[in-house]
């Protein structure tokens, strides 16, 4: 068995990305030649899955991940790892024992997706932001100075945002007809939405790095190359379907209230997320807040048109 790279969440959002680039990028590796991409999935019979493990040096592998201890760790030879955790209530408690388990196998090198950097902080009144805030804070402390991590801050997902935009779009193309918009957004706060795809090779990009230590202990803040308003997406669509959009909603949440209406239990910890925007209604969450070291490694380039196009299939 040859030493491995560990993605949890291979299949994800921004999991796929890492994986499918790190297959190509170990075998130009000067130091990473001979190991790995260990790819964790919850069903090796899913599309996705199917096609990571057709990919050069990838092992899929159907592993639950909160349930990985260091002696796992050891037994796959894991010297590197991925991890982009779930956002339940119980994050800190699963994530963080993660994390112990990389410090006790000696794993040399973590990199994890946090979130919005505006609101990674102890007083967030949404609740996922204070256990990034909780889980860097760890990582940060003495007793885990041997575990190298990187923790990547990225805004809101373009694909979340834009989504509604692309639904809309395809049903007046289907029918003509015009059902209320909803969007996230503010109509005049600019926000640097980040497409998932960039933040996971960007995260390929350092675990391949052949010493990783300058990204050691580094919270990266990670936006898209441009800003877009909510009014800036009602302009996309109105290109692509040829006329006024009749009804818009703006800064809405109801999503949020339907994931909680779904939870079983800590539903009012579920509805504190409808917070977690307000950074980006305030114009705290702008391109210009990214940090200067990614555009060294691998700068964002991904607009909202273009993922727009993407979602749209065109």
């Amino acid at each position: 068995m040859s030493p491995s790279i560990l993605i949890v969440g291979a299949t994800g959002n921004t999991g796929r990305s890492v994986t499918e680039t790190l297959s190509g990028f170990l075998e130009a590796s000067k130091t990473l030649s001979n190991h790995r991409v260990l790819a964790l999935t919850r069903s090796k019979e899913s599309e996705p899955a199917q096609h990571i493990a057709k990919l050069p040096g990838v092992e899929v592998i159907e592993q639950n991940w909160v349930e990985i201890t260091a002696d796992w760790l050891r037994k796959h030879e894991v010297e590197r790892a991925f991890i982009a955790s779930h956002n339940q209530p119980n994050q800190f408690a699963e994530e963080s024992n993660f994390h112990l388990a990389a410090l006790l196998a000696g794993v040399k090198y973590v990199v994890r997706i946090s979130t919005t950097a505006a609101n990674v902080r102890p007083d967030s009144k949404a609740y996922y932001p204070r256990s990034h805030w909780a889980v860097e804070s760890m990582l940060s402390t003495p007793e885990f100075e041997k575990l190298q991590w990187t923790s990547l801050q990225p805004n809101v997902f373009s694909t979340l945002v834009l989504s509604p935009a692309a639904e809309f779009i395809k049903q007046y193309r289907k029918d003509g007809k015009q059902q209320t918009l909803k969007l996230m957004n503010s109509p005049d706060a600019p926000v640097g939405i980040i497409d998932p795809y960039d933040v996971g090779y960007l995260a390929a990009r350092l675990l391949s790095q052949d010493d990783p230590s300058t990204h050691n202990r580094a919270k990266y803040v990670l936006n898209g190359p441009e800003d877009i308003t909510g009014e800036g997406i009602v302009e996309l669509i109105e290109g692509y379907i040829g006329t006024k959009v009749e009804h818009v909603v703006f800064k809405d949440t109801s999503f949020i209230e339907q994931m909680a209406e779904e939870a079983t239990d800590s539903k009012h910890l579920i509805l504190s997320i409808k917070e977690a925007p307000v950074t980006a209604w305030e114009g705290k969450c702008t391109s210009s807040t990214t940090s200067k070291e990614i555009f060294d490694i691998a700068a964002p380039k991904s607009t909202p048109s273009e993922v727009l196009k993407m979602l749209l299939g065109e």
